[in-house]
C-alpha cells in the first residue's frame, strides 16, 4: 500500500475544489493545475501549489499530457486525480502517468480503452450476459452495411459514436429514407469531436428512462455497487437534472440493476469508480448503454443518499486498501436531487454564454459545488457549468422542493444562466409527478420556453424599494423597521427594465408606468395593491394577489402573486443598479436619482429627476391634460425620459424651453391638479 500525501488534480473549476475539499479533511497536499485564462479561479487559490501549464486552449493546457505529468514531478506529487472530462478517460494518460511512476487515480488503460469503444463495449456485455439493444456493433463497417444492418434492426434506430460521449455522433433515425443523411452527419461529428468516425447501431427506445449505477471496485477482488441514479432529464442529449434513487423502482428491480452493474465491472477486472449507464424501458426491461470510467458529475446525489464520501473512497482504492464497506453495510437514506446551473443563454437557443459573475450570493441550505465565486469570469474555452446545486430530503418531494427553493433563493447576474429553466422544469407537473423518460422536454415544449415577470410589476417592484430606501446607516436593510407606508407627495423614478426606458410614478394611494395608471392602491390595510416594511420585511400586494417581496439583511424572499403567475425573489442594491431575482431568473434594473417633487397636495409642479436636456414641451400653457398624459421630455444619459401628469389637472407654464440644460431638482412645469 501507498500512503499518498500529495495528490494533483489535473482539472479545474468545480471538480478541482471537489477533490481539494476532501484532500484537506484526509491531510493530502494538493496542487492546482490552470491555463492563463483560468489564474485567478478558487480552485488555484485553494490549492497548496498550483502550475500554469500554459495558453487558453485545452489542447495547450489541460489536455498536453505531457505537461501535466512534467507538473506532476516537479511538485513531488505521487497520484494525479483526472476528475472529469479533458484526461479522465484517455487510456493515453493513464499509461503515461504509469509509466512515470505516479498513481492514476482511475482503472486501467486496458479498462478505459475497452469501455471507450462503445462497440466493444456492447460485445463484452453481451458475452458477460449483460443485457444490451438490439443493435450492430461491427468493427469498422462501411455506410453499405450499415444501410443493410439498419433495415434488419428495424427503426426508428440509434445511431450511436463507437468513441466519446455527451450526446455527440448521435442521431435518431425515424425511417430508412433518413438514414443516409442521418449516417454522414453522424461521422462528420463523431470525427470532429473524437477523431474517429465509428458508428454502432442500435434499436431506439421512444420512451426509456436514463437509470445509472454507482459501482466501485478494488485490486482485492471486491465490487459493490452505490444504488441508482435517475438523469432522465436531458436537452440534445445532455443531463440537466439527476436524482437519486431513480423513483418509481421496486427493490427486485434495484437488484437485479446494481447486480448487472457488478457484473459489467467484473467483466474488465475494474478498479476503482464508474458508472454503468442503462436504459429502462416502460415494462422493466434493461439494456446496457455505456460505461464511464471516471467520477460523474452527478455523484453528489449519491453521496448523499448514502453518506459516503467517493472521492475518499477513490483515493483509499488508488492507495491499494480495500473498499470501505461491503455490499451489505452500504444503507440508503431518503432522497438527493441535483441541477447543473450552466453559463447559457435560455433566450437565445441555450448558446453559451460568458462574462463576469456579478452579483453572485450561493443559496443557504442547498449544497453548491462551484468552480467560481463572485467576480470571477466565466470563459469561452471551456464548458459553461458554472455549479451544481444539491439538495437532500427525507423523500423525493421535499428534495425536490428545497431545491425549487434553492434557485429562488439563488442571486447571480452579469451573465445568461439557466437559473429559470431550471427552476421551470423542477415546479412542473410532470416531473414532480415522475412522469420521466428521456424526452420529457420534447414532450413537454412549453418547458423550454422562456418566462419573465411583466415589465410593470418589475418597474414597480423596483421604484418601491428605491423609495423606501434609508437615508442613513451604514447597512441601509438594518434600519427598516416597522410598517411604513409611502408618503403623500409624487415620487418620479425613472429606471430602465430589459431594455426599456421607464418612468414609474407613483403618487398618493396611485402608481403608473409610462403614465399609464395601474390599478394599484398603497395600503397599509390591504386594498388592490399595498406596500410597506413590517419587522425586516417588504410586502407588495397587487390586485388582490400577494407580491411579496421581503428584506432580511438585504435579501428579498417570499412569494409573490401577480394574477395567475406566482414566484419568489432577492435583490441586491447596487446604487446606480438594483437587481431583482425572480424564480432563478435575474432582472437588471438600472436606476435614475429620483426626488420628491417638492410639492404640496393642492399643486402637482413638475421638478426634474436629473440633469438633462429638455427636449420637448408636449402641451401650452393654460391646457388641461389628463392623468398619464405626456407634458414634458428631458434627455439624460442617453436616453429620453418623459414626465407625465399623475392626475387631471392643469398646465399653468413651463419654466424652461426645449435645448435648455437643467440640473437635478429643477421646476420644469407649473402644474395644478382638480379637485374632485
Amino acid at each position: 500500500m501507498t500512503n499518498i500525501t500529495t495528490l494533483l488534480i489535473a482539472n479545474r473549476g468545480e471538480i478541482a475544489r471537489r477533490i481539494i475539499r476532501t484532500c484537506r479533511e484526509q491531510g493530502i497536499r494538493t496542487v492546482a493545475v490552470y491555463s492563463e485564462a483560468d489564474a485567478e479561479l478558487p480552485h488555484v487559490r485553494e490549492a497548496d501549489q498550483s502550475v500554469c501549464l500554459g495558453p487558453a486552449p485545452a489542447r495547450d493546457s489541460y489536455l498536453d499530457i505531457g505537461k501535466v505529468i512534467d507538473a506532476a514531478r516537479a511538485t513531488g506529487a505521487q497520484a494525479v486525480h483526472p476528475g472529469y472530462g479533458f484526461l479522465s478517460e484517455n487510456t493515453g494518460f493513464a499509461a503515461a502517468c504509469d509509466e512515470a511512476g505516479l498513481i492514476f487515480i482511475g482503472p486501467g488503460a486496458n479498462a478505459i480503452r475497452v469501455m471507450g469503444d462503445k462497440a466493444a463495449a456492447r460485445q463484452l456485455m453481451s458475452e458477460n450476459k449483460v443485457p444490451v439493444l438490439p443493435g450492430f456493433d461491427q468493427e469498422s463497417a462501411d455506410d453499405a452495411t450499415l444501410a443493410s444492418e439498419a433495415e434488419r434492426v428495424g427503426f426508428p434506430l440509434l445511431i450511436k459514436a463507437v468513441a466519446g460521449g455527451g450526446g455527440k455522433g448521435m442521431r435518431v433515425v425515424e425511417s430508412a429514407d433518413r438514414f443516409d443523411e442521418a449516417l454522414a452527419s453522424a461521422r462528420r461529428e463523431a470525427s470532429g469531436a473524437f477523431g474517429d468516425d465509428r458508428v454502432l447501431l442500435e434499436r431506439y427506445l421512444p420512451t426509456a428512462r436514463h437509470v445509472e449505477v454507482q459501482v466501485f471496485a478494488d485490486q482485492h477482488g471486491n465490487a459493490v455497487h452505490l444504488f441508482e441514479r435517475d438523469c432522465s432529464v436531458q436537452r440534445r442529449h445532455q443531463k440537466i437534472i439527476e436524482e437519486a434513487p431513480a423513483p418509481g423502482l421496486d427493490e427486485a428491480l434495484r437488484e437485479r440493476l446494481g447486480e448487472a452493474a457488478v457484473q459489467a465491472a467484473r467483466a474488465i477486472d475494474y478498479v476503482g469508480a464508474g458508472t454503468v449507464e442503462f436504459l429502462l424501458a416502460p415494462n422493466g426491461e434493461f439494456f446496457f448503454m455505456e460505461m464511464n470510467t471516471r467520477l460523474q458529475v452527478e455523484h453528489p446525489v449519491t453521496e448523499m443518499i448514502t453518506g459516503e464520501d467517493l472521492v475518499a473512497w477513490q483515493i483509499a482504492v488508488a492507495e491499494g486498501r480495500a473498499l470501505p464497506k461491503r455490499q451489505d453495510q452500504i444503507q440508503r437514506h431518503g432522497a438527493a436531487m441535483e441541477v447543473r446551473l450552466y453559463a447559457e443563454n435560455p433566450y437565445q437557443h441555450f448558446l453559451p454564454s460568458s462574462g463576469t459573475l456579478q452579483p453572485l450570493v450561493w443559496p443557504e441550505g442547498v449544497r453548491v459545488d462551484a468552480g467560481f465565486e463572485a467576480g470571477d469570469t466565466v470563459s469561452d474555452h471551456y464548458d459553461p457549468m458554472i455549479a451544481k446545486l444539491i439538495c437532500h430530503g427525507a423523500d423525493r418531494e421535499q428534495a425536490r422542493r428545497r431545491l425549487v427553493l434553492g434557485l429562488e433563493n439563488l442571486m447571480l447576474g452579469g451573465i445568461h444562466h439557466n437559473g429559470a429553466f431550471l427552476h421551470r422544469v423542477l415546479s412542473s407537473e410532470p416531473f414532480s409527478q415522475a412522469e420521466l423518460d428521456t424526452r420529457l422536454l420534447e414532450k413537454h415544449p412549453h418547458l423550454l420556453e422562456p418566462v419573465s415577470v411583466p415589465v410593470p410589476a418589475l418597474a414597480v417592484a423596483a421604484a418601491a424599494l428605491v423609495v423606501q430606501r434609508p437615508a442613513t446607516g451604514s447597512d441601509p436593510w438594518q434600519a427598516l423597521n416597522g410598517w411604513r407606508p409611502l408618503g403623500r407627495r409624487q415620487t418620479l423614478v425613472p429606471l430602465k427594465v430589459l431594455d426599456e426606458n421607464l418612468i414609474v410614478i407613483l403618487e398618493d394611494n396611485q402608481a403608473s408606468v409610462n403614465g399609464v395608471p395601474l390599478p394599484f392602491q398603497f395600503h397599509s390595510d390591504g386594498g388592490r395593491f399595498h406596500l410597506g416594511i413590517d419587522g425586516g420585511r417588504f410586502h407588495l400586494g397587487i390586485d388582490g394577489g400577494r407580491f411579496h417581496l421581503g428584506i432580511d439583511g438585504g435579501t428579498l424572499v417570499d412569494d409573490v402573486a401577480i394574477g395567475d403567475m406566482t414566484f419568489s425573489g432577492r435583490f441586491v442594491d447596487q446604487g446606480e443598479r438594483l437587481w431583482l431575482f425572480v424564480a432563478g431568473q435575474d432582472y437588471a434594473v438600472d436606476l435614475h436619482p429620483a426626488r420628491e417633487s417638492g410639492h404640496d397636495a393642492g399643486h402637482g409642479d413638475f421638478t426634474a429627476p436629473m440633469s438633462g436636456t429638455i427636449v420637448a414641451l408636449h402641451v401650452n400653457p393654460g391646457d388641461r391634460v389628463a392623468a398619464g398624459d405626456a407634458v414634458i421630455t428631458l434627455e439624460a444619459m442617453k436616453m429620453e425620459h418623459t414626465l407625465r401628469a399623475g392626475g387631471n389637472g392643469i398646465v399653468h407654464g413651463f419654466n424652461v424651453g426645449a435645448g435648455d440644460s437643467v440640473s437635478e431638482g429643477t421646476l420644469l412645469v407649473e402644474f395644478e391638479v382638480e379637485q374632485e
